[in-house]
């Protein structure tokens, strides 16, 4: 909007209380957009201008998600000259101008949980709180969600007394009140029902998890078979800005090709957090939060910038520690197996007090704030989350395991599959008589060198007729001398399954459609063992998730050339 001395003459609405949000780190600003407007939702008596404060080291990133939110943005140096009634912030460590307004600072994580660096010094400071000579002003109002976080600031920063408000986290509300559509979410995630979702938290700097492990998230993909699990991220904003999203998603290039769900860095986190099986985390908010929600845990990483006496050192004393280096799908079961739902109950009571109505209360300090009457709209509750994107791109290409049990007549096949892209970070298990391993890439793949080292391909998209995919099996063939089998679904839950030496193998599959790699893999493994391929009916276990019947049968070869 309009700012300066005349702004009045170019202003289409005229508040009677002028609102600065002070916008200064991607991670701040994001918790001022998603609740400021449950605050001033259809109150025309409340202008808002939004100021950026460009002196953080993460600041990269804030103007545009101001921007992509429809924000008109005033620099920072207009602010003096606005002559606010309240600036808002989620930031401590903005420059506050002269002037006796006061200055309502919203928690950017759960509490004052963590010791980060001071920007105005070479120490470090509390994170969360502003600063002394702030406090002393009688200006700056903290916003706490449990009477322990002041307690906490009695004790190590005295001038804080009579400083803050209780008024509860409308994330917290938000995430707890979104866990009915635990299953969209999944949906929207490309999550099936009987997949886990293993997602994992970190935050910044070098104590978080991907600090200390940057590589946990292809030794995760590369260990928990991909029909069976998906592993998504949640990285603190201050990653991304720090270190900018093509150094973030270059150094993770091989999880992201194992179809790694990287969860953006602005609101996206929260469906993805509440959608979880199991968290693998640090001493983040989010890992605090996913505990909080009564996901089962884990730790890969718990800082010593972590302060005592709080919620989250609570949840680190009762929360299995993760072995970076040890079986980690061993460890995500037992993490599952072993929890109980009311673990960090106690955990959530220390860091939320009368959790489902930070929002209403909230709304009455703010108003309070502004010596305005409440709104006479009714208390604003918290919204359900949006539905996310899915962040992934599709795998192309798997190092397949199978394991032939039971006798030739009506034998099992047990198959696993890991992206090939990961196998580097998991154990080699040698071939014997009954479990074989090889290369399977889809058509799409684009690593020339995988696709010619592939032993079977798959056709991404199913063939619309049988003559179709066909001509394609034959033709697939004949580009890459090297594979074995290519295979392509047509009708139904039907594939065909093309032989080097031109057979063709109908599988048929019970059930609900299934990738088409996985009866390709039925058909590689009866190959490999010497099993007859014409009329037989196999017992396919994708992992312990899923149990399908395949029934093979020979079509007539293929023809020559």
């Amino acid at each position: 909007m309009p700012v300066g001395r005349d702004a009045h003459r170019w202003s289409t609405f005229h508040g009677e209380r002028t609102l600065v949000v002070a916008a200064r780190t991607v991670t701040s600003t994001v918790r001022v957009l998603e609740t400021l407007p449950g605050l001033v939702r259809d109150d025309p008596r409340v202008t808002v201008v939004f100021a950026y404060d460009p002196t953080s080291a993460f600041n990269a990133g804030v103007l545009e998600l101001l921007h992509g939110a429809g924000c008109r943005v005033a620099p920072w140096e207009q602010v003096g000259s606005i002559d606010p009634d309240l600036i808002l912030s989620a930031s401590e460590n903005i420059e506050v101008p002269e002037g006796d307004c006061p200055v309502l600072v919203l928690p950017h994580g759960v509490g004052f949980q963590k010791l980060v660096p001071d920007s105005r010094s070479e120490h470090e400071r509390l994170s969360g709180v502003v600063p002394d000579s702030l406090l002393e002003s009688g200006r700056a109002w903290l916003a706490v969600s449990h009477p322990a976080q002041e307690e906490q600031l009695l004790a190590t920063h005295p001038k804080a007394a009579g400083r803050t408000l209780l008024v509860g986290d409308p994330c917290f509300d938000e995430l707890a009140g979104s866990r009915p559509r635990r299953r969209a979410y999944r949906e929207a995630l490309g999550v099936a029902d009987d997949q886990r979702l293993v997602m994992v938290s970190s935050t910044w700097g070098p104590t978080s998890l991907l600090g200390r492990h940057p590589d946990l998230l292809p030794r995760l993909l590369a260990q928990l078979p991909c029909d069976e699990a998906r592993v998504g991220a949640i990285v603190h904003p201050n990653v991304w800005s720090a270190h900018g999203t093509w150094h973030l998603r270059t150094l993770q290039a091989a999880a992201l090709d194992a179809g790694l769900l990287l969860m953006p860095a602005v609101h996206a986190w929260r469906p993805a957090l509440v959608a979880a099986d199991v968290v693998v985390g640090d001493h983040g908010s989010v890992t605090l939060y996913g505990a909080a929600l009564g996901t089962p845990l884990m730790l890969a990483a718990f800082g010593g910038d972590a302060v005592p006496g709080t919620a989250a050192h609570s949840m680190a004393a009762i929360a299995p520690r993760l072995d970076p280096g040890g079986d980690l799908r061993r460890q995500v079961e037992d993490a599952v197996r072993e929890h109980r739902p009311q673990r960090y109950a106690a955990v959530a009571a220390q860091a939320f007090a009368e959790p489902g109505h930070a929002l209403a209360r909230l709304r009455t300090a703010f108003y309070e704030l502004l010596k305005l009457p409440e709104a006479a709209s009714p208390p604003p509750a918290s919204l359900v989350l949006p539905v996310p994107d899915p962040p992934a791109t599709p795998v192309t290409s798997w190092q397949v395991t199978t394991a032939i049990t039971g006798d030739s007549a009506a034998p099992t096949v047990t198959v696993q599959r890991v992206p090939a892209t990961v196998t580097a970070y998991g154990a080699a298990r040698p071939d014997t008589s009954a479990r074989f391993t090889h290369l399977a890439c889809a058509d799409d793949e684009r690593d020339p060198r995988l696709t010619e080292s592939a032993s079977v391909i798959v056709r991404r998209d199913a063939a619309p007729t049988s003559v179709g995919a066909l001509r394609w099996i034959g033709d697939t063939l004949a580009q890459l001398p090297g594979s074995l089998l290519a295979a392509s679904a047509v009708r139904g839950n039907v594939c065909l399954v093309g032989l080097r030496d031109g057979r063709v193998v109908e599988a048929a599959v019970t059930g609900p459609p299934v990738d088409p790699s996985l009866p390709a893999a039925v058909v590689y493994a009866l190959l490999r063992a010497g099993v007859a391929l014409d009329d037989t009916q196999v017992a396919l276990h994708v992992g312990d998730i899923r149990h399908e019947d395949v029934v093979l049968r020979l079509r007539p070869a293929l023809p020559n050339g």
